[in-house]
């Protein structure tokens, strides 16, 4: 039989037992819907799910993206271990290019501006100031920007995810009707 490999020791030890989680007084009221094995059963179905909610909330919650993943995964029947995980694709290192690649990407589907209007959008931030014009320009462009890269990493992870597990699973079939023939001589 195969030794748990080192990640796997550290998640064993990372991740919270059952039971801590069944005493937290916060979880209490909702430990036997959110401890039900099939949130944290990894599966064909519940692991994709988890992919793409982790995404979602991962880019679109500012703070408590963990659990609100954990809820969210609940009517969504999602893994919430993956769903958790994924959370932190956003992080100090890949939230800022995000939030660039967000303003420029919304920016262009709002519409291309002219020099004029871009004159004329820096001379009114000078004269109104900087929280103005985020609000009225780089506030809209930035969250339509976000919105459109949280749903296409999201369908990304989903069908990225899925198409990873079948290539394990066949990998995993391939290598067992080996190991059979191998017996079989």
């Amino acid at each position: 039989m195969r030794q748990p490999g080192r990640l796997r020791r550290l998640a064993d030890k990372a991740v919270p037992s059952r039971e801590s989680i069944e005493g937290n007084r916060w979880l209490k009221p909702v430990a036997s819907r959110v401890m039900h094995s099939s949130l944290w059963r990894f599966t064909r179905r519940s692991v994709p799910r988890g992919v793409a909610l982790g995404m979602v909330t991962g880019i679109l919650v500012p703070m408590g993206q963990i659990p609100a993943s954990a809820v969210l995964a609940l009517p969504l029947r999602a893994n919430i271990p993956a769903a958790a995980a994924t959370t932190f694709f956003t992080n100090p290192l890949t939230t800022p290019p995000l939030w660039v690649a967000a303003y420029w990407l919304g920016s262009w589907m709002l519409g291309p501006r002219t020099e004029r209007a871009l004159a004329h959008a820096q001379a009114q931030a000078q004269q109104q100031g900087w929280g103005d014009w985020f609000l009225h320009q780089a506030g809209p462009a930035t969250l339509t920007g976000l919105v459109t890269i949280t749903f296409v990493l999201a369908v990304v992870g989903y069908f990225g995810t899925g198409l990873a597990w079948r290539l394990w699973i066949a990998r995993k079939w391939r290598k067992r009707s080996r190991d059979r023939a191998a017996r079989a001589d």
